[in-house]
Order: structure tokens, then C-alpha cells, then sequence
């Protein structure tokens, strides 16, 4: 395959303004030389696409989309008043069939989203350059090899003989919005005297933390085939590179006591700039992190956790969608909103989907800097792919060059994965392992991997491991018993899960102010509603029938005739539910003992305003789930597990890298006021460890705190954890317990609000005089730093209030709080 040069001090300029687009009937237009029409022609945003360009054109509403792969896409661009002489184009993707002319000369096909293009040209300073993309349609109507199977959840089975994302074409997973245009940058490139080929880095950690950087390469250009002084800098090393016979050249540097790599919820994402020096002129090539990362499967083989720098970390995080389905944008201003978010709810894995497709160095860089893992699927889903066919394997083995090579500094990136329920698909049709269980995901892709990136484990398809490749008591699970399946709550316990790389997927309902801005229509049966909640296509039911299941599990209500009796506790209820029944999943996962070792929710973000599977809705506002999932995955917190008649366990995790002294209490409460009996203990917690204390050795003496005995009425409600920072008394993390379930324990209970002034930021301090479930804080100019939260008795719990983006400076809060046990609204 062609090598993508690296031009070093190369005058590279984008090439985003000037582009105008025009649509035309599929195959009507040859060459651009046809088209004599440029007053039909419309501005059109690069990088960009077709969906974008409409739809800043008023002719486009991504929240009705029409189909887009029945009509082809002209893209112009004068080149007029370039320089002339040799430069280079260079195509960073291409959704998906397109045709590049020069002056009217067709100079490069491409029929793959997911490859780049370097195509050196001779300017003459009135080059025209336009670009076909040409209709998808009827290349997914085309017929290929005999598929083996046929997944149910895609609209075009062509879709598995083209490079193109799933993305549209999904039927109740995502809006129809096809992928067209140019995706990624267009640039044109004007070299300098040195450029590089064949660059290979590689970082490692030893076990002594020495860190290892090596790296080879060949000069092209001026000094291609000459002897140059080459010097690789970092970390305040540095060597001198040799030249090979080969005519390559080599460094290598050994960094005693280098500072490792953390993911953030272990320690600090330490980054290094990797420097070049070529006969005296410094040069980049990017930063790296020292770390290892492999894959623990336990002595049967039949576990699975990820060990970063010989620590098991517990995974935790969601599945990445897309940053705007309809821009499919790629730079770091359109990751950092969502990346910052899933760091401030305590992430620290993301994982890019086989359904989605591959992200930007932008995107990895970003991961490297906030100390988050990437999972990364190979873009492959569900399909049985024609493995036989060369051509589609020419283009398999350059995307995944192409995508690892752009990313081989990056430390983040832990797992790359053959794709996304291959084997499950052809599994769940009864199909023999044989069938679905071949070389193309088992050796091509690991192959492939293992040439660019040696560094990053490979696992075959996600998921796959047990009896069957989604069993989840061995491998990599997608695990919806809780969930989709509609299984109890212990079911997380019972089917002994290792490591789900997606779960709980519910229909989360946003905040109230995200619905009045963008979809103010009567909630739940609307039909406006409705096409906004996913579901599994041809299926029954959807993921708002799973979120009434858990609503009439954990709250005794109805769900049918408490929407239609009284919507707005409905909704309160529904969008306390999701979150209640994450934190408490979690709980059983993370617990000591547990045989979990990382789970990711489906999804991190939304496509389109509404109850979709996303923790954050397609605004960028955290949903009420997000919040959950935050105090679920913090590092240093407090869990309490019912183990029947073995009594209320607490569990203290410390996953930071600094010891913690801390106080534990534990009280139980009879009507959500009244402690019956409590406990206490001061503790210091190792970095990286926990403990696990029974309630009674807390207690002194047996107190039935799971009321299992059942001897006589039972004598408490709720049961309330409390961890505090012993040396400054503040409360880092509170779990509890219902023994009789949260209807019992739901209380009509006053709420006193304070506003006050820490530090030059607002915050409100909430009291009670008995326990209160899901206290909603909402805020016009503000956004809640915690929220959908329990408050326990007797405590003042100091909320801090987070400016939201237009907020004046100074301006005081105001808004409202709201309780699931109550009518009544507190203004403040």
C-alpha cells in the first residue's frame, strides 16, 4: 500500500473555504465539464458533508432526514492563484464512492470512507478541482458472494461488501442521515527538503518503570539518499539514529524512572514530546506516554481485565457515537465537549463501536491528555464480510494501517477489537461455530494490528468468549439482563459477568429545559416522541418499555396508569429509575469480590434530542442518568451490597494513587428520620485498594439490616453510608439501602435551600429533616454539580453551582428543587 509521507515544515494549508456543492440525479453527470449550472451551486462547509451543506441551506432537516444515497454530490473548488509547480493533495477521507477531477482529468477513485489520499499534482495556477461523490445506493443494491447470514438491525445488506459507516442505516438505533462528502480535511501540501516514510514508534514501560522509545524511519525528499545527522529527543535523552543497510534509520533511548502513563482515575496521564533533529533543524513528532497494557484471562482463561502498567483497573465508561451525526465533524473543539464530560463523570475507557466509525488523532490526543482509555472496534459489524474477496481485503489492510500508524504515539489507546457481534449474529441464528468463527477476525485483523500497533492487546469481536460468544460468564460480554432482557436487579450478580463492553441500555429521559428547547411535544405517545426512542428493529418493544419495567420493579407504581394519572411524577420517577438502577449494577460489579472487571454503558451521547440510549442528550447537557453514572464511577467511594442473610456489606474503594484516611458511618433509619442504630470506624485506605466491612462489625452486635429473619415488623427503611475526608470533614461519597424496597422509604419531606458564596462560586446548601429521594436542582444560568441525588437526615450537603455557557458574570442563582417523595417545589 502507499506510505503517507510526513512532511516536516511543510507549507500545508487547508482547503475549507471556496467550496460550492450541487446535487444531481445519480449518474447524470460524467465529468464536471457537463455541468454548466453554477448558479444551482450552494456554499458546502470542508471538511463536511452532504447532510451538513443542505441543511445549512434550509434544505435538509436532520431531525426528519430524507434518504441522501439515491442522488449524487458535486463538490468545486478554484484553485486559481495557487503557486505553480509540484504540490501535493492530500484527501483525508472520502464518504464513500468518489471521483476526484483536476482541470475536468479524473485523477483519484475511492471507494472507501475510511482511507486517506496523498496525490501529488503539478499545479499551474488555474487548476479547477471537483470532486464526485457518487450515489450509494445503487452500489449497496449491487450483489456479491453469498452472505452466510443476515443481520435484522441493517436496511442494506450491501452495506457489508463497502467501507462505509453503519451510521443511517440503522432502523431505530440512529436518524437516517447518510454519509456523503468530505468528511475529513482536504489540504494542499507544498513539501520542504525533508520528508519522512516508514515511521515507526514505539514506547514501552518496563517493569523497573524504565521507558523504552524506538523509532526508525527513512528520508524522503532532499536528503532521501544521503547520510543526514539525525537525533531522537525525550525526556531530556537523547540518541543518535544509525543508518541501516537497508537504508533506514534507528533510535533507540532507555528512560530510567520515567513518570508511566495513568489512565486519570489511577493516577496522572504523564505525556512526553517525542523531538527530531535532521541536520540541526528540530522537528515534532508528537507526544507519547510510557504505560503497558495487557489482558488478564485468570488462570481457566476464562476472565478478562485490563492490566495498565501491571495494575488491574477497573473499566467503567460508555460507547461513543458520534459528536454530530449529521457534521461528522473530527477536530478537538467538536470531542472536547463530550470527552470532558465523560472525565467529569469519572470515565476512564470509551469505546468507538464497529456500528460507528473511526475518529480523528484529535480525538486520541485529546484521550492521551484526559487520561482516558479507547477501546477502538475495527469497523466492522454483524456481517458475514467477504473475506475471500482481494480487493475488499486491499482495503481492510489500508484503513487499518492507516488508522493505527496515525496513532501509534498514543498511550490511550488500550484494545483494538475485530468489530462488533459478528460472532453474536451469526451465533443467535443457530448458526454452527464454524460458520461465524473464521480467519478473517481470529488471525487478517490481529495481524494487522499487531503490525502497527505491538503494543495494544486485540481481542477477536466484542463480544465473544463462553459457551456462547455472548455468554457473559467468560470473555467479553454485551450484557443487557438488566436491561433489555428485563431481568431482576441480582441477575448483575448471577450471570457472573467479566467484562461488558456495552450494558444497560434504557431510554433516558433528558432534563425538562432540553425538551422545551427541542422537542416540546406531549411526552411518551406522541408520535413525534416515540420516533425518538430506540429500539431493536422488527421487535415488539422498546427501550421506554424496559424503563417502565425497572419504574414498576423499584417504585411499586404502575407505569401505565401513573403516566396517565399523573405525568409529571411519571417523569420524575422514570428519570430517577435509569440512574437508580446503574448506581446499584455498578454497586454488585464493583464490589471486592465481584467478578466483574469493567462495564461500559450504551451510549455515551445522543444523535437527536430525546429519550435516547445517551447518559448526555444530543445538546451536550448531562441527562439525569449522567449524574448516576457519576457517583457510580467515582474512585474513592462507599458501596453497601444486600447479602441476605450474611447481612449489609460497605465497601471502601481507593483507586487513587494516594492513600486516604477516612471515617465510615453507617446508619440505619426507621421512617427515613429516626437513627435505630449506627457505626462508625476511621480508616486509612492504601492507593489502589479496598476494603470490605460487615454492617455488624460496625454495629457491635447482630442488627438485621437486610431484614432476611424477618422477626417481627421491620424496624428500619433506609440505611444510609457515609464516607467523609477525615481532614477536611467533607462528605466524598454516600451509597444506601432499601430493605423494604424505595417505595416504603419514599417520604413527603421538606427541603431548606441556602444560597451561598464559597470561594467566589455560588453553591446552595440543602438540609432535611428526613431522608429524600432524587432531588432534582434546576437552574436556569447554572447547572448543579451533582443532581437526581438522595439526601440523608441531619446533613448539610453543599451542591456547587457550575456557570453555564452565556451565564452573566456574578449572576445569582435562581430555579427550583424538586423530590420524588414530594408535590411541592422549593424556589430559591
Amino acid at each position: 500500500m502507499a506510505d503517507r509521507l510526513i512532511y516536516l515544515g511543510a507549507d500545508e494549508r487547508p482547503l475549507e473555504g471556496g467550496w460550492t456543492i450541487l446535487i444531481s440525479e445519480a449518474g447524470h453527470f460524467a465529468s464536471p465539464d457537463a455541468i454548466h449550472r453554477p448558479a444551482a451551486r450552494l456554499p458546502a462547509p470542508v471538511p463536511g458533508t452532504v447532510a451538513e451543506a443542505l441543511s445549512k441551506a434550509g434544505l435538509f432537516d436532520p431531525e426528519n432526514p430524507q434518504p441522501l444515497d439515491g442522488k449524487d454530490a458535486w463538490y468545486f473548488r478554484s484553485l486559481e492563484g495557487e503557486a505553480p509547480g509540484p504540490a501535493v493533495l492530500r484527501f483525508s477521507g472520502l464518504a464513500t464512492i468518489a471521483e476526484v477531477f483536476l482541470n475536468g482529468v479524473l485523477v483519484l477513485s475511492s471507494d472507501s470512507m475510511f482511507e486517506s489520499h496523498d496525490l501529488p499534482v503539478t499545479l499551474t495556477g488555474e487548476d479547477q478541482l471537483a470532486i464526485c461523490f457518487r450515489a450509494l445506493g445503487p452500489h449497496l443494491a449491487r450483489r456479491g458472494p453469498r452472505a452466510r447470514w443476515r443481520p435484522q438491525m441493517m436496511s442494506h445488506q450491501g452495506l457489508r461488501l463497502i467501507r462505509t459507516t453503519a451510521l443511517g442505516y440503522m432502523p431505530g438505533w440512529c436518524p437516517e442521515i447518510h454519509a456523503a462528502g468530505p468528511w475529513r480535511p482536504i489540504s494542499l501540501i507544498r513539501p520542504a527538503k525533508h520528508s519522512l516514510s516508514d515511521v515507526q514508534i514505539r514506547s514501552n514501560l518496563t517493569e523497573d518503570d524504565t521507558g523504552t522509545l524506538s523509532v526508525s524511519l527513512r528520508l524522503a525528499g532532499e536528503h532521501g539518499r544521503s547520510a543526514t545527522a539525525i537525533t531522537l529527543h525525550c525526556a531530556g535523552q537523547e540518541a543518535a539514529f544509525t543508518r541501516q543497510a537497508d537504508g533506514s534509520y534507528t533510535a533507540e533511548l532507555s528512560l530510567p524512572g520515567i513518570q508511566p502513563w495513568w489512565p486519570r482515575t489511577h493516577g496522572e496521564p504523564k505525556l512526553y514530546d517525542i523531538g527530531l533533529t535532521i541536520d540541526g533543524e528540530p522537528h515534532s513528532l508528537g507526544l507519547t506516554g510510557f504505560r503497558t497494557v495487557r489482558i488478564d484471562r485468570g488462570t481457566d482463561g476464562k476472565d478478562f481485565a485490563i492490566l495498565v502498567n501491571g495494575q488491574r483497573v477497573f473499566c467503567r465508561g460508555a460507547v461513543w457515537t458520534s459528536a454530530d451525526i449529521t457534521r461528522l465533524p473530527g477536530r478537538s473543539e467538536d470531542y472536547a465537549p463530550w470527552l470532558m464530560r465523560a472525565v467529569e463523570a469519572g470515565m476512564n475507557l470509551i469505546r468507538i463501536g464497529g456500528t460507528m466509525a473511526y475518529e480523528t488523532p484529535d480525538f486520541f490526543r485529546l484521550c492521551d491528555q484526559l487520561g482516558l482509555l479507547v477501546w477502538q472496534d475495527l469497523m466492522f459489524a454483524n456481517f458475514d464480510y467477504p473475506a475471500a474477496d482481494d480487493a475488499f481485503m486491499a482495503h481492510v489492510a489500508c484503513e487499518v494501517d492507516q488508522l493505527l500508524t496515525g496513532i501509534q504515539t498514543s498511550p490511550s489507546l488500550a484494545i483494538v477489537c475485530g468489530g462488533s457481534e459478528i460472532y453474536q449474529q451469526g451465533a443467535m441464528l443457530g448458526l454452527p461455530e464454524s460458520t461465524w468463527k473464521g480467519a478473517f477476525c481470529e488471525q487478517v485483523l490481529k495481524d494487522l494490528t499487531a503490525a502497527s500497533r505491538p503494543d495494544v492487546p486485540y481481542v477477536v469481536n466484542s463480544p465473544s468468549g463462553g459457551a456462547m460468544p455472548f455468554s457473559p460468564n467468560e470473555g467479553v460480554s454485551h450484557y443487557y439482563g438488566v436491561g433489555a432482557y428485563c431481568r431482576p436487579l441480582d441477575d448483575a450478580r448471577r450471570a457472573d459477568v467479566r467484562f461488558a463492553a456495552e450494558s444497560l441500555a434504557f431510554a433516558n429521559i433528558p432534563q425538562q429545559r432540553t425538551l422545551d428547547a427541542h422537542l416540546a411535544v406531549p411526552p411518551v405517545h406522541d408520535p413525534r416522541w416515540k420516533a425518538r426512542v430506540p429500539r431493536d428493529r422488527s421487535a415488539s418493544w422498546d427501550f421506554e418499555d424496559v424503563r417502565d419495567h425497572y419504574l414498576a420493579l423499584l417504585y411499586d407504581v404502575d407505569p401505565t396508569r401513573l403516566r396517565r394519572e399523573n405525568l409529571p411524577r411519571y417523569l420524575h420517577l422514570s428519570r430517577a429509575v435509569t440512574g437508580e438502577v446503574i448506581e446499584e449494577t455498578f454497586a454488585e460489579w464493583r464490589r471486592p469480590s465481584s467478578s466483574c472487571n469493567g462495564a461500559l454503558i450504551w451510549t455515551l451521547q445522543d444523535l437527536m434530542p430525546g429519550a435516547g440510549w445517551g447518559v448526555i442528550d444530543s445538546t451536550g447537557e448531562p441527562k439525569p442518568v449522567w449524574y448516576a453514572a457519576r457517583r457510580a464511577f467515582a474512585p474513592l467511594k462507599v458501596i453497601v451490597t444486600d447479602e441476605g442473610t450474611n447481612g449489609l456489606d460497605v465497601h471502601v474503594l481507593n483507586e487513587t494513587a494516594i492513600a486516604k484516611t477516612l471515617t465510615l458511618e453507617v446508619t440505619c433509619l426507621r421512617d427515613g428520620k429516626t437513627p435505630v442504630v449506627t457505626g462508625k470506624r476511621l480508616m486509612t485506605l492504601p492507593p489502589r485498594d479496598a476494603l470490605t466491612v460487615a454492617c455488624t462489625d460496625l454495629f457491635g452486635a447482630f442488627f438485621d439490616t437486610t431484614y432476611a429473619f424477618r422477626f417481627g415488623p421491620p424496624s428500619h427503611d433506609v440505611t444510609v453510608a457515609t464516607l467523609v475526608e477525615s481532614e477536611t470533614g467533607d462528605i466524598v461519597s454516600q451509597a444506601f439501602h432499601f430493605p423494604q424496597g424505595r417505595a416504603i422509604a419514599m417520604h413527603d419531606v421538606g427541603i431548606t435551600a441556602t444560597l451561598v458564596e464559597d470561594n467566589g462560586l455560588w453553591c446552595i446548601d440543602l438540609t432535611a429533616d428526613g431522608f429524600v429521594q432524587s432531588v432534582h436542582v434546576d437552574l436556569e444560568a447554572y447547572r448543579a454539580e451533582d443532581d437526581w441525588f438522595h439526601l440523608a437526615p441531619a446533613q448539610t450537603r453543599r451542591i456547587r453551582l457550575l456557570p453555564r455557557d452565556g451565564a452573566a458574570a456574578g449572576q445569582k442563582p435562581a430555579g427550583e428543587i424538586t423530590t420524588a417523595g414530594s408535590g411541592r417545589t422549593v424556589r430559591f
